[in-house]
């Protein structure tokens, strides 16, 4: 990227379109989510490589959990063989891994899994990859909420009531990406977008390429961001 200036902090996506994807080829859903796994490795080494320091990717919502059963244990075994599978090379690129969302909610072997995973990367400096998973933006809110009454916190504003969000000590998403060509937030992000820069491609998750990615970023630098001002 030739001006870091227009680099956002945090890009956060909604990664949507494996399914399509699958189905337009004749395949079963489950391929496209296997397809996606590729278009997340490339994403990351993108986002890494161009100075962004947060990247947000949103892998299973809370209500992702109304799928066909076949499909939501794929799912949940795929983030295990996958976490595993990856791990080294995240580290050697010293990418720092979180998971968000209702992690407790999750079978207990994934747990685990999740737990090595981000103990391995605790101390990488490098690029911050947050894996939404089991993740809903209403639940995130509420619970953070819950924990507000439970610490009787009294002296509660904006910018404290970010420290008891999933993504505390992190800056909001400048720019929050959609792929499918579908043009909703899916309860993704509910507090940290209010100034997210919105960007929608009609491209399935599978196909999103660096080019198109690295496009949508220089884009963003093209945007005047007034923050309610003039």
């Amino acid at each position: 990227m030739k001006d870091a200036k227009s680099v956002p902090v945090h890009v956060a996506i909604i990664m949507d379109g494996n399914g399509r994807w699958a189905q337009k080829r004749g395949l079963p859903r489950t391929e496209g989510h296997r397809a996606g796994v590729k278009t997340v490795k490339k994403i990351v080494k993108t986002a890494s490589d161009n100075g962004i320091k947060y990247l947000t990717l949103y892998a299973f919502s809370t209500e992702n959990w109304k799928r066909s059963k076949e499909e939501v244990n794929f799912l949940l075994n795929l983030f295990a063989e996958v976490l595993k599978d990856y791990l080294n090379e995240l580290r050697d690129n010293n990418v720092k891994l979180k998971f968000i969302g209702d992690i407790q909610g999750l079978p207990y072997f994934l747990r685990k899994v999740l737990e090595y995973s981000e103990n391995a990367t605790k101390k990488d400096t490098g690029l911050v990859l947050n894996i939404a998973i089991n993740y809903g933006g209403r639940r995130e809110i509420v619970q953070a909420v819950k924990r507000i009454c439970r610490e009787k916190i009294r002296d509660i504003n904006e910018e404290n009531f970010s420290d008891y969000l999933y993504t505390a000590g992190q800056p909001d998403p400048d720019i929050i990406i959609r792929t499918s060509g579908e043009m909703r937030l899916s309860n993704f992000l509910l507090y940290q977008s209010s100034y997210s820069e919105l960007f929608f491609t009609d491209t399935l998750w599978p196909d999103f390429t660096e080019e198109e990615f690295l496009k949508i970023i220089e884009e963003f630098g093209k945007r005047k961001r007034k923050f309610g001002g003039v």
